[in-house]
């Protein structure tokens, strides 16, 4: 546990969506251990209420909710205000690959939509609902986005992914502007490819073979982890990054310079 000194998010209320596996999981623990009172929100009943568990229900709980739908992103924010009162830090960090290769030629328009309703729709209404909350109480928040190095790169499959984390940057950027002026900044974070349960299960390879392709690509030594990240979600989260905003931080062990 991070000692009392150094907890970055005392007395902070955030969300973390897509939060009871991969990045969101760990994420969700960072900010548990430095403070922080976390909701964590998915639809992985399960794993979700074991994580509470394991963390300790004094310092979170787990509501589901879907991101797709709107009504349930602004029922979420609700009750995260219903039980602490107020919404400090939303890490909007819900996602999906398709499990079908997205090429041109034989673009599923289907799947398309599916995606795009979970990663660009669910994470608009994310940071929609969450403003609206910090604005409503005064609260001189934090939002983070979840996008990837994706979002800045093309590719010849998964090409409705990648789509997907441009919108995100879009979005991160576009709204940063507006409420910035209000004292909220917006962010995102950029991963680099991590072995999660969801891409190991797309890519039908175990996280072990996951990792050894993703390391060939790092100009680092060694493995991205889902810690990395978190760590610098907790960046984006705290007031370590009181001047950031619009930014998109790239945790990518180098893969963009490779």
């Amino acid at each position: 546990m991070t000692s009392s000194a150094l907890k970055k998010l005392e007395g902070k209320v955030a969300i973390v969506t897509g939060g009871a596996s991969g990045i969101g999981e760990e994420t969700a623990r960072c900010f548990s251990s430095h403070g922080a009172k976390v909701v964590i929100a998915d639809i992985q009943d399960e794993k979700g209420r074991a994580l509470v568990e394991s963390i300790g229900s004094p310092c979170c709980t787990y509501i589901r909710c879907d991101v797709a739908d709107e009504q349930q992103v602004i029922s979420l924010v609700q009750s995260t205000l219903q039980l602490y009162g107020k919404l400090d830090i939303m890490f909007s960090n819900a996602g999906v690959i398709n499990s079908v290769k997205q090429d041109i030629l034989d673009f599923d328009i289907s799947a398309f939509e599916r995606l795009f309703a979970i990663n660009v729709k669910g994470m608009a209404s994310c940071v929609k609902h969450s403003a609206r909350a910090m604005v409503d109480k005064d609260i001189k928040g934090s939002i983070i986005c979840t996008a990837s190095v994706a979002a800045t790169i093309g590719s010849d499959e998964f090409i409705d992914y990648t789509m997907s984390k441009h919108a995100v940057l879009g979005l991160v950027r576009s709204a940063s502007k507006q409420l910035g002026a209000l004292g909220i900044r917006v962010n995102c974070v950029s991963p680099g490819g991590i072995a999660t349960p969801l891409v190991c299960n797309n890519l039908g390879k175990s996280k072990e073979e996951i990792e050894r392709i993703f390391e060939s690509s790092s100009s680092l030594k060694g493995v991205l982890k889902a810690k990395h990240v978190a760590d610098a979600v907790v960046f984006l989260a705290s007031e370590d990054s009181e001047f950031v905003n619009g930014h998109n931080l790239v945790v990518d062990g180098g893969f963009n310079t490779v």
